[in-house]
């Protein structure tokens, strides 16, 4: 398994989570695709529940009444969470909730970047993030859709520093990866002219993607139709809420 047992290089998506306006729901058809877990952190937070595979942290869930879209947030490592929210705003985004720290876990902001597209910063200390990832019923890539491209590769470079490599292996599509200095390949921006909003998008690894599909409508979820691409098998799936993520048998 990839086992991650410390806090991630700036810049790598480390987090994810989901708010979900029946959490017990929310439960029943994350465990039965993904084998998950799931451990209450308890009043005093909320009900934030944390999914468990091989007991090691792989996400979270919460209730939000408030919401009648849902989607899976993605945290990406900041060293200083609070020079990083500095940095966010200095590139044009917005920070929306501003640093602050969760108990002994960590430190946290959310922001939007200069296409609309939400996401969240962790500096963590007791709560590395993601503690399994690239593995069967975890988390394998995190890409940003999103009609204006060019805003989001300069905003994201300027925030994290990384560095902007267009992907040849697939000519036909406006899709760079972002790689952290050390050359690590951590996430991609797809434009996308057909895309009505910026989103960040969350894919899961699974053992096989037709049977995960075949989960996902059993539990009373929803699926498109799997197919084969250039680095595997995936599909789009949604939760009961509507919530939309991938799934994907690696090539």
């Amino acid at each position: 398994m990839s086992y991650v047992t410390g806090v991630q290089p700036n810049g790598t998506p480390t987090w994810i989570d989901l708010g979900i306006p029946d959490l017990e729901r929310a439960k029943e058809f994350y465990g039965s695709l993904f084998g998950w877990e799931f451990a209450s952190a308890g009043p005093e937070a909320g009900y934030y529940t944390t999914a468990l595979l091989d007991g090691r942290r792989v996400a979270a869930l919460a209730p939000n009444e408030g919401e009648t879209e849902f989607w899976w947030n993605v945290y990406f490592a900041a060293d200083d969470c609070d020079s990083a929210a500095k940095r966010v705003v200095e590139s044009g985004g917005r920070v929306t909730v501003e640093p602050v720290d969760v108990m002994t876990q960590g430190r946290m902001a959310i922001a939007i970047d200069p296409t609309g597209a939400r996401f969240g910063l962790w500096q963590g200390r007791d709560h590395i993030g993601c503690e399994v990832v690239n593995e069967p019923n975890s988390l394998v890539r995190n890409d940003l859709a999103t009609p204006s491209p060019e805003p989001a590769r300069e905003f994201y470079s300027s925030v994290f520093g990384f560095a902007l490599d267009r992907n040849e292996d697939m000519p036909d599509f406006d899709f760079t990866f972002l790689r952290r200095p050390d050359g690590h390949e951590v996430a991609g921006i797809f434009g996308n002219p057909e895309a009505t909003r910026s989103r960040w998008a969350t894919t899961f690894e699974v053992a096989d993607t037709d049977e995960a599909v075949a989960r996902a409508v059993a539990g009373g979820g929803g699926a498109g139709e799997a197919s084969d691409m250039l680095y595997g098998r995936i599909a789009t799936l949604t939760d009961p809420f509507g919530t939309e993520f991938s799934v994907i048998t690696r090539a």
